[in-house]
């Protein structure tokens, strides 16, 4: 099995997101980390968009961050979603021209096996592949936020 680029590029989103959940992050952002498409990732990020994964902030200042908890966000959820309904082999799709497939039983077998893929998945949510943050920044050129304490107002002299 190989996962389509979308899929791909939408756990790259994702995990960046997890990485940066105290700021909003750009499309371009992300692109310059990981070095690929503008393009394409405004596909991945209007489907996240699309189906309340991220949410979007817009105008001066804004751009897209995570819309709930990365613990809650499923890992098979996400990949089926990016996936679609495209059929892992053309005897499950309508257009079904395969002249053994009323006797075949590689479909069954191909099912049982990507339904067990996607529960094993769903053991894992976006907060697992963000669980170790160092390593990750530091690939990405991410710089993390540096927490400045906050000072105490002056005194008002009478």
């Amino acid at each position: 099995m190989r996962l389509t680029s979308f899929s791909d590029y939408t756990l790259r989103v994702l995990i960046y997101l997890a990485l940066n959940q105290d700021r909003l992050a750009t499309i371009q952002s992300i692109a310059d980390s990981y070095g690929i498409s503008e393009n394409h990732l405004m596909k991945v990020v209007h489907h996240l968009s699309k189906t309340g994964v991220i949410e979007s902030v817009r105008g001066k200042g804004g751009g897209i961050r995570l819309a709930r908890p990365a613990d809650s966000i499923h890992i098979g959820a996400v990949i089926r979603s990016a996936e679609g309904d495209v059929p892992i082999v053309e005897c499950l799709g309508a257009d079904n021209q395969c002249r053994i497939a009323r006797s075949c039983t590689l479909a069954g077998i191909l099912t049982g096996a990507f339904e067990n893929l996607y529960v094993y998945l769903d053991g894992y949510t976006l907060a697992d592949l963000a669980k170790h943050p160092a390593p990750l920044l530091k690939q990405l050129n991410i710089q993390p936020l540096v927490r400045t304490p906050l000072r105490a107002s002056p005194k008002k002299s009478a």
